[in-house]
């Protein structure tokens, strides 16, 4: 019971080893700014993204450098799934007042994976006070999910308008540039010379998030360990194929077609058709975006399988799309929802 009144913070993560990118840079800075400053302006901060793109790290991150500024305030981070064990610990052992009053004084709290707060009852109710009490004393408040607020299941609707009171930012899966930078300085850490263009290869083939990145790194640097052998293109291509197989082989542009036609509901053949209503336009630009994402097609190519459309319109296309994304969470929710679809 004792490890409810620790900071539980990750001393290894921090904004310097943290990797910036495209899709992260604009939570990574907001954060480091709240860092810097605590002056409650985005409070409470929600964050979400899938899994494995850095929202574990920039919670811990934003704990470990508050503390270095000052390490008289109380920062507290914990796990959901963490909260509601201390929480049914602390019933079990009649000390639920002990709970109440630790997690109602922090300074700042930092609760990540919200979402396993879902249909626990009990535990929500708990969180909802803790949430109120906190915002009541002008104390901040970040959490992470995987979702959302609004597509978030099981969850009372109570506790969702309150997550939605501040703001709300949505942390993408790490682009092409990002991976590589990953990727070279995960090599760099395990003492392993890797050539540009190999990091580059690999970061085409791993494109979903860090863990897997970091997955297939330790594959590679195992398999070089063992046979003493140098990391190569095609040292990559042979350790990586069932990866390589499933990109080259399973993920083609009739497959992503397929797939967004059954989604929403519509033909295939509206996919290459010049209907320009908007119920067939949208999931068409979605399926280029798809296609750019999870192949390594040219957009001529992509262009040409859309009906014969060029580059252009593909890359029309994906700026379109990012910027509904953007200004509406449910599209957001359906094109994550179709690459892990077509990924897994």
């Amino acid at each position: 019971m004792n490890s409810i009144y620790k900071s539980n913070i990750n001393k290894k993560y921090k904004f310097k080893n943290f990797i910036e990118g495209k899709s992260n840079k604009f939570v990574k800075t907001l954060i480091f700014q709240i860092a810097e400053n605590l002056d409650k302006k985005y409070n409470p901060l929600f964050i979400y993204g899938p899994t494995g793109v850095g929202k574990t790290h920039l919670l811990n991150a934003i704990g470990n450098k508050i503390i270095s500024k000052n390490n008289n305030i109380k920062v507290v981070y914990v796990n959901s799934e963490r909260f509601v064990q201390y929480m049914v610990m602390a019933l079990k052992n009649n000390k639920i007042d002990n709970f109440k009053k630790y997690y109602r004084s922090v300074n700042v709290l930092l609760l990540d994976d919200i979402q396993f707060f879902a249909n626990k009852k009990r535990s929500q109710e708990e969180f909802f006070h803790t949430f109120n009490s906190l915002l009541e004393d002008k104390q901040q408040i970040i959490l992470t999910s995987d979702k959302h607020p609004k597509a978030l299941k099981g969850l009372k609707n109570k506790l969702i308008s309150r997550f939605e009171c501040g703001l709300t930012m949505f942390i993408k899966p790490p682009d092409l540039k990002t991976r590589i930078k990953i990727i070279i300085r995960k090599t760099k850490k395990n003492n392993i010379i890797l050539s540009d263009k190999t990091a580059e290869f690999i970061a085409k083939y791993i494109k979903t998030n860090v863990r897997e990145i970091e997955g297939a790194l330790n594959r590679i640097i195992a398999k070089s360990n063992f046979k003493k052998s140098k990391i190569t293109i095609n040292f990559v291509k042979n350790v990586l194929k069932d990866i390589i197989f499933k990109d080259n082989k399973l993920i083609t542009i009739k497959k992503i077609q397929k797939t967004i036609a059954k989604y929403y509901k519509i033909k295939i053949n509206d996919m290459i058709s010049k209907c320009k209503i908007k119920s067939i336009t949208i999931p068409r630009q979605i399926a280029m975006i798809v296609a750019k994402k999870l192949t390594n097609y040219s957009l001529s190519k992509i262009g040409n399988s859309f009906g014969g459309r060029d580059h252009t319109t593909v890359l029309y296309a994906c700026k379109k799309i990012k910027k509904l994304c953007r200004e509406n969470y449910s599209l957001e929710e359906d094109l994550n929802k179709i690459i892990k679809k077509l990924s897994s």
